[in-house]
């Protein structure tokens, strides 16, 4: 497969794995809890801090476990300030920074090379995060899309791993002042881990029902074309006699063009009553049935790689959405993505417990977008990630808002329905389109004073409108707040200041032995349990304790080895970390006993500063 050289490359090849582990710490007045209940990790997750370590902070608990990823990363277009500062060891490399300087503009005649290098590790560790059927999202412009292309193509490392680029329609009209072509769309590149993942469909518009015009016991139905484009000589096996039931006709397809189905398959068609012989029952060439209620997905469509404004929403409507929310000035700086794109994604990449990560927060759309999918159904999950200092008076500002509900004074307005539909597909049409927006209604109604239908240049649109004297209602939902707490490794942890929380540490130890993320931490226990995989089971013996730490307690004793074995029933290879052990191995191996020093070297803490 090709690959794509670019300065810095080899220094940063794998950076992600030297990154040091942080334990996310919840910053309780900042978050925003279920009533009664208490911050936990276990919620949805706003995370302030470098995207790349808050990245590896997650491993431990999420590695193979995210479905879908969304990142709307810098597109490089030499106007964002955006800073290349990864603390890279290599010499040359920070020679070459301190040479080039930041942040990234378009004097920077490397800044292709910052932004592979910047991208390279952060997409190294998303993948790690991505489930085996996850799916991940990228929004870019063509400043850097066919360059991403090939980073991705490389780090997925499979030809089947590329699922598809959308085209997003960003803008509904033309910039007079473009100095070249007007920029209308913007790429959204789709890859998946693997082909277990199975994308959903978009909800369908009334529109594509227009062919659906026979009834019968079975429901609305279209008609197929029974033959396919292969020779009597090229499938033998599908050229053979029909017969019409209504008129005894024996009917033979052309020699150039034989039936689509088997003899047994047509059989069964019989059976299920699936082939249509035209209105009057006499026709002399079979069709087949294809229901309107048997459409897979409830009756959506399958989403294609055209995604127009009118369908996704575009950049003045995110523009306007946050400043509804947040105020006047709050989209000055940056360009926030809309609810609908992100919508749009979760539809086909989401189900209903889904988690959801976007590690260039941003405004926070994709939180908005997740807790708008709950209010229809589910429990969809979402963790964000944002570095600026914003991360509190913005990103979770939003949410917040989106939540509680906000401050706001004047006319609400919010598109329910957005379809295209002519006079005729409405005259026939009508009653499946009027029972769809009673739907609407009965979902909507009573958040809205009224409901507005109206079919203008071949649109129809459904829009709830309210009058808001002080505040927009609440959608509901909860989120935790957190920081990155200090690296846990030996510089920082010799000095006492920073011992990791024991299940913070927990989970390191488990990702660090299995390479998997421990889905429930146990209650501390006399033989240090933490977890097991098909192969091992893995014991911790700690408490972020320095005085712990400094006595023989913390240490693998003849006692807790024979806790360990006891609990060992199916003679799986015990991996035990605790910061020595008073047991030689020779007696430990006959008990599948392997012992790891914690990996800080803390017992040697001298404690006094």
């Amino acid at each position: 497969m090709p690959t794509l050289d670019f300065k810095g490359k080899q220094f940063v090849w794998s950076h992600h794995l030297s990154v040091p582990f942080r334990e996310l710490k919840v910053e309780a007045g900042l978050s925003l809890p279920e009533a009664g209940k208490t911050a936990s990790l276990d919620d949805n997750l706003i995370i302030h801090g470098d995207n790349l370590e808050a990245l590896k902070a997650l491993l431990p608990t999420h590695a193979g476990k995210v479905d879908c990823i969304f990142i709307d990363p810098p597109y490089n277009t030499g106007n964002e300030g955006w800073c290349y500062n990864d603390n890279v060891r290599s010499p040359l490399m920070k020679e070459w920074l301190k040479k080039s300087g930041n942040p990234v503009d378009k004097e920077d005649l490397e800044r292709h090379d910052k932004w592979l290098c910047m991208m390279w590790p952060r997409l190294c560790l998303l993948h790690e995060l991505l489930a085996d059927d996850g799916v991940m999202f990228i929004t870019l412009d063509d400043n850097e899309q066919h360059r991403a292309r090939v980073v991705l193509d490389e780090i997925f490392q499979n030809e089947d791993a590329f699922y598809g680029q959308i085209a997003w329609q960003k803008k509904y009209a033309t910039s007079n002042d473009a100095t070249g072509l007007s920029t209308m769309f913007d790429h959204v590149l789709i890859y998946r881990k693997s082909k277990d993942f199975e994308r959903g469909l978009v909800e369908r518009d009334i529109s594509e029902d227009q062919n659906y015009k026979y009834e019968d016991d079975g429901g609305v139905f279209r008609i197929d074309n029974y033959t396919c484009n292969k020779t009597a000589d090229e499938r033998p096996n599908l050229y053979y006699s029909v017969v019409n039931p209504n008129t005894g006709e024996e009917i033979w397809p052309k020699k150039n063009r034989v039936w689509a189905y088997s003899k047994e398959t047509h059989q069964k068609n019989v059976d299920n009553n699936m082939i249509w012989w035209g209105v009057d029952g006499k026709s002399s060439v079979p069709a087949y049935k294809r229901y309107l209620n048997k459409l897979r997905g409830g009756g959506g469509t399958v989403p294609s790689t055209w995604w127009p404004h009118d369908f996704a929403g575009h950049t003045d409507e995110s523009k306007k959405e946050l400043r509804q929310i947040l105020g006047e000035s709050s989209s000055e700086f940056f360009t926030p993505k809309p609810v609908r794109l992100l919508s749009r994604i979760l539809e086909i990449a989401t189900n209903e417990n889904s988690i959801i990560l976007d590690s260039f927060a941003g405004s926070g759309t994709t939180g908005h977008a997740v807790l708008e999918a709950n209010r229809k159904g589910g429990n969809r999950k979402f963790i964000l990630v944002e570095c600026e200092e914003y991360a509190d008076t913005l990103t979770a500002e939003r949410v917040r808002r989106v939540i509680q509900g906000y401050s706001f004074k004047g006319s609400q307005r919010e598109e329910l329905l957005n379809e295209k539909i002519t006079w005729s597909v409405f005259e026939k049409k009508h009653r499946q389109l009027l029972e769809k927006i009673d739907g609407i209604e009965a979902l909507y109604g009573h958040e809205y004073d009224k409901i507005k239908k109206e079919i203008k240049d071949g649109v129809l649109t459904v829009t709830g409108e309210r009058k808001i004297k002080e505040k927009v209602p609440g959608i509901g939902g909860s989120f935790t707040f957190c920081r990155l707490g200090e690296p846990m490794d030996i510089e920082h942890l010799l000095s006492g200041k920073s011992l990791p929380a024991y299940e913070a540490l927990a989970r390191y130890v488990f990702y660090t032995a299995t390479g998997r993320s421990l889905d429930k931490l146990p209650p501390p226990s006399a033989d240090g349990f933490i977890g097991e995989t098909d192969l091992y089971r893995v014991h911790l013996f700690y408490q972020p304790d320095l005085e712990w730490l400094r006595s023989n307690e913390s240490a693998l004793n003849a006692q807790k080895a024979e806790a360990v074995a006891k609990g060992n029933k199916g003679g799986k290879r015990a991996v035990v970390f605790a910061t020595c052990k008073f047991m030689s191995q020779k007696d430990l191996t006959p008990k599948r006993i392997e012992f790891c020093q914690l990996p800080y070297a803390i017992h040697k803490i001298l404690g006094s500063e």
